[in-house]
């Protein structure tokens, strides 16, 4: 099959951008002299992008700037620039937006499933060795919000950590916005745990060790499929998906059981994406280094793609997935230490080489334009169309996403509008450019 041309020749071309991302944003934003100006004025209510664990020295003592320059305009985005780079240490790669390295207990051990709450602006992060799941703000580079969840103690008789509410080794996460519950797959207690998204409290738990209907042997993934009323877990221990109504959590059916590389079967199948659109269910086949794409009405296989390597479109032990716009699927390839993107139809776009850190869970939230991967003990965030292009496109119905910041310029400017003449530049900018600007920023 060819590949999709339009997405890789766009790929392509913005890998070979050598620049920084405050060097872009200059030559774009100095050819556009009025916004430039407008920019600069509110270098008063631009956030720092800075965590509330990051000491970073004031630009003020960086820079002395020509005066042919717009002083305001340049001042803003070189520090922004150069905060970005000296952030937690990623200079290399200026499009990581932030990342975040510790929670309310301390800095992060082995992160692992992450799951974006776009209707609150916050990214989950199940931490794997710490027994717990916590919540950070995407609006505010990453600060924290909220945790629940804790690591069980052995009873005096040999008890295992299976008291409900408490987690051994919890690796995959789904948020279920229909009936506001957050589903965590416990997997060291070979069960799923239901919590409620509004209070964090629990509110059930199923499963037990074993390879019956609602039985697992060291389950990971787990992925909601809205169309259908179903939930899907990555059962890797016992070789196949199990489907489960949404409804009330009963046992539905399984895919697999049976461990080999055939097309249908599995080997350690790690993570679980749903795309809607083209009812698909997009698994991380981990052991036999491929991904398969089956059909979300059955389960019944339709294609695969990848192979083991360390070439473009090859796979090292493969563990996260997820969708992103148009279809597109990113994979974290673990053993390689990358991130890949696909089509919808296989085809390989591009690669985020993550360093050294090995990548595990990734996730993407459509409403804010985010990537996010766990790595080592650390979870970046990258804007996404920094990766991919045409990957997020900012529309009129997403501005209620906006991060608060955003919104406040915005509302500035509207405000200034308001008082100055008709006739001017300033009045006839749409607040949806403004907002693409900013979100560029």
């Amino acid at each position: 099959m060819r590949g999709d041309t339009r997405d890789t020749r766009e790929i392509h071309k913005r890998e070979r951008e050598t620049g920084t991302r405050a060097q872009r944003s200059i030559v774009v934003l100095l050819d556009i002299s009025v916004v430039g100006w407008l920019v600069g004025s509110l270098v008063c209510l631009l956030p720092t992008h800075t965590p509330h664990h990051t000491h970073l020295p004031s630009c003020n003592t960086f820079f002395s700037l020509p005066r042919s320059l717009s002083l305001s305009l340049v001042s803003v985005l070189l520090c922004r620039g150069l905060e970005s780079l000296l952030l937690n240490q990623m200079a290399t790669d200026a499009r990581i937006k932030f990342s975040i390295s510790e929670g309310a207990g301390g800095p992060f051990s082995s992160p692992a499933g992450l799951a974006f709450d776009h209707h609150r602006g916050l990214l989950l992060v199940v931490e794997y060795n710490n027994h717990q799941v916590q919540a950070f703000s995407c609006d505010d580079d990453g600060s924290f919000v909220f945790k629940f969840g804790e690591e069980g103690e052995e009873g005096e008789e040999g008890e295992e950590r299976d008291q409900p509410g408490q987690f051994q080794y919890p690796w995959g996460i789904a948020i279920d916005h229909d009936h506001d519950r957050i589903l965590v797959v416990d997997c060291g207690n070979n069960r799923v745990q239901s919590w409620s998204l509004s209070d964090q409290s629990l509110l059930s738990c199923i499963g037990q060790r074993g390879s019956g209907d609602l039985e697992f042997e060291y389950p990971r993934g787990v992925a909601i499929d809205k169309h259908h009323h179903r939930i899907i877990i990555a059962d890797a221990g016992n070789d196949r998906l199990v489907f489960l109504s949404l409804i009330d959590l009963s046992f539905l059916f399984s895919v697999g059981s049976k461990q080999g590389s055939q097309p249908g079967e599995f080997n350690s199948p790690s993570s679980v994406a749903i795309d809607d659109d083209r009812h698909r269910i997009i698994v991380t086949d981990t052991n036999n280094n491929r991904v398969q794409v089956l059909s979300s009405i059955d389960g019944s296989f339709l294609f695969e793609f990848g192979s083991k390597g360390n070439q473009p479109g090859q796979f090292n032990n493969p563990h996260g997935v997820c969708i992103a716009n148009h279809g597109r699927i990113i994979v974290a390839d673990t053993g390689n230490r990358l991130l890949q993107s696909f089509t919808h139809e296989g085809h390989h776009i591009s690669s985020f080489d993550c360093g050294t850190e090995y990548p595990y869970g990734v996730a993407f939230d459509e409403h804010r334009g985010l990537i996010a991967f766990s790595a080592g003990h650390r979870v970046h965030v990258i804007g996404a169309d920094q990766w991919l292009a045409d990957t997020f496109t900012w529309r009129v119905d997403r501005h209620r996403y906006a991060p608060s910041w955003t919104k406040q310029a915005v509302s500035t400017m509207t405000m200034i509008r308001s008082v100055v003449d008709e006739s001017s530049a300033m009045s006839k900018i749409p607040n949806e450019l403004l907002f693409e600007i900013f979100s560029f920023l």
